[in-house]
């Protein structure tokens, strides 16, 4: 180890639509860092192996004035998200050098962190791969799982709509409904999308930039359980198919994230008219509740092939902006990796 370059990704300017590669965000080479000799005063050095693209970085990318669940970017600072990496060297009792880390990562390749507090050691008894730890067994897989045992009430029998069902959390929502025995409906953009859900066991699928969203809904409804990851149009399809007292879990609404005014949604008076219930949530309140049940069911399951998953992953940390915009745009193929480097 030496002084190399410690590249960065970073935020650059606040869109008003899509997010732009080089407008509004940057790679930067112009920090380096002595890898041998920087002082960790008591932390550890971690090496950035891969990162997370996720649909909530778009609302990250707003005027920090503006309050939300998550701080906004800062403007000429590193993106950060979720990743994974390894110590290389460590001054800290809990962290030694070899162990590899998951946890808030800044987008950049060389990180010294203080503690503990924003990252953890990861325990990886059954050996699933690395990114398993940014996908079904990270924040995606938690949302999906959390959510669901909290929330669906799910009841064999019974009809769930999923939206966005070929993506990290839409797949597995659908693997858990299918071992609750319920009648599986999923929508995606792409006929690759639309093969994976069936491959992972949804019952109906549908392509909702072919197919007319109400009309597979009322064929194939009532609903009794709605996972929301897109808003506008399909939102209003599926309250319209809403049977009563369904129940409605809001994850995502990324149709209205890229246009300043959002989408409108439709007959929102079906939510009294047929007693719905509308959950909204943030998976981080959600994990001092399930964090020890999640890590216990779900690696395991993972490891003996019972929920399946994919992911496409970009080469390079200076492809952070091509994945986001991917995502954003719903061009990627399932979840958004970065390989920043090997180990």
């Amino acid at each position: 180890m030496a002084i190399v370059k410690n590249g960065r990704f970073l935020f650059k300017s606040i869109p008003t639509g899509f997010p732009e590669p080089e407008k509004t965000t940057v790679y930067d080479e112009s920090e380096s860092i002595d890898l041998e000799a920087v002082d960790l005063n008591g932390g550890f050095l971690v090496k950035t192996l891969l990162l997370s693209v996720d649909p909530y970085f778009r609302g990250r990318m707003r005027d920090p004035t503006i309050q939300s669940y998550v701080p906004a970017f800062v403007v000429d600072q590193p993106l950060n998200g979720y990743g994974v990496g390894v110590v290389l060297r460590s001054e800290h009792p809990d962290a030694k050098a070899g162990d590899h880390i998951y946890g808030i990562f800044q987008h950049q390749q060389y990180t010294i962190y203080p503690n503990l507090v924003d990252v953890n050691v990861i325990e990886n008894k059954y050996g699933l791969p690395l990114s398993a730890f940014i996908g079904p067994v990270g924040m995606p897989g938690k949302t999906a799982y959390m959510a669901w045992k909290k929330y669906s009430h799910a009841k064999k029998g019974e009809a769930v709509f999923v939206s966005t069902g070929a993506g990290p959390v839409g797949s597995l929502v659908i693997q858990l409904a299918k071992m609750d025995g319920m009648k599986v409906i999923g929508s995606a953009g792409s006929e690759d999308k639309v093969k994976f859900m069936k491959e992972i066991g949804a019952d109906v699928v549908f392509n909702h930039k072919t197919t007319d969203i109400s009309e597979v809904l009322q064929r194939e409804g009532p609903i009794n359980v709605y996972w929301e990851n897109v808003g506008g149009d399909t939102l209003s399809a599926a309250l319209e198919a809403a049977d009563i007292g369904a129940r409605f879990i809001i994850c995502g609404m990324i149709s209205g994230y890229n246009t300043p005014d959002g989408i409108p949604v439709r007959r929102l008076d079906h939510i009294f008219a047929k007693s719905l219930t509308l959950q909204g949530f943030i998976v981080t309140r959600l994990e001092p509740e399930f964090n020890e049940e999640f890590y216990q069911v779900m690696p395991k399951a993972i490891a003996e092939g019972k929920i399946e998953w994919r992911e496409e992953v970009w080469d390079g940390l200076d492809k952070v902006g091509d994945a986001i915009l991917a995502v954003q745009k719903g061009l990627n193929k399932a979840k958004a990796v970065v390989r920043v480097a090997s180990e």
